[in-house]
């Protein structure tokens, strides 16, 4: 089976602002894999360019190789934004059934309740106008749109931002279980704690540059850290051993 993402070289730029400089690394299929990096390193950009939402001034992207530019890439994936805002008038069971059709899927009223129920959003909020939700429930709604998807590719830019510690948990093992049932999951956090609980792999993006690729432990190793916490800021100071 072919990688379920190929970034190839990949930089862009913004004006004078280099978001993205040559930024190389694949996602294998089945795996569960980070993007991490501070504010502003290009994590967005880069997610973006593989939806085929901006165009990289070079270098190129391919899902389960096909070009990201082509529209069939996208027919594998399901993506939560990263400031997800669900449309106000319509209902939570309305925005699902609405995001179903689209994916192609035609779940039941039981399944989309299951759905909610499983990352801690009660099924009565389905009744109810999304304008109506909090942040945290908002989001919510974007994940379950996601999950009853049933795409092989799930790409989800800072879903814990706005949920709780329960919902965090819900989510958690939600991701765990697309994973279990064979999709691939690209997920970008600021969590380090989410990113070695649940990645077999990552990457570490720094001011548009790869500065590594590979698991918590070996970042620790080569760092010398006895945390991730404290080997990523090591790994920010410079050149790895």
């Amino acid at each position: 089976m072919s990688d379920a993402i190929d970034f190839n070289r990949v930089s862009k730029r913004f004006g004078a602002q280099a978001a993205l400089r040559s930024v190389s690394f694949i996602v294998p299929s089945g795996a569960i894999f980070g993007l991490i990096g501070l504010n502003g390193a290009g994590k967005t950009t880069l997610i973006k360019c593989l939806l085929d939402f901006t165009f990289p001034d070079s270098g190129d992207v391919c899902i389960f190789s096909v070009p990201a530019t082509d529209a069939r890439a996208r027919a594998p994936l399901a993506y939560l934004p990263e400031r997800f805002i669900p449309p106000s008038y319509l209902t939570g069971l309305e925005y699902l059934q609405m995001m179903s059709r689209l994916y192609g899927v035609a779940p039941g009223q039981a399944r989309i309740e299951e759905a909610v129920a499983a990352i801690d959003l009660d099924p009565k909020y389905l009744s109810k106008r999304v304008g109506s939700y909090s942040k945290g429930s908002g989001q919510k709604l974007g994940i379950a749109a996601v999950l009853l998807s049933e795409r092989s590719l799930l790409i989800l830019d800072e879903p814990m931002s706005g949920l709780d510690p329960r919902a965090r948990t819900f989510l958690k093992a939600e991701i765990k279980g697309a994973h279990r049932r064979g999709a691939t999951v690209l997920f970008s956090s600021h969590s380090l704690a989410d990113i070695e609980e649940l990645c077999d792999s990552f990457s570490l993006l720094h001011e548009g540059e790869i500065k590594y690729i590979g698991g918590a432990q070996e970042l620790c190793e080569r760092t010398g850290a006895n945390t991730l916490d404290a080997a990523f800021l090591k790994a920010l100071e410079g050149p790895l051993a």
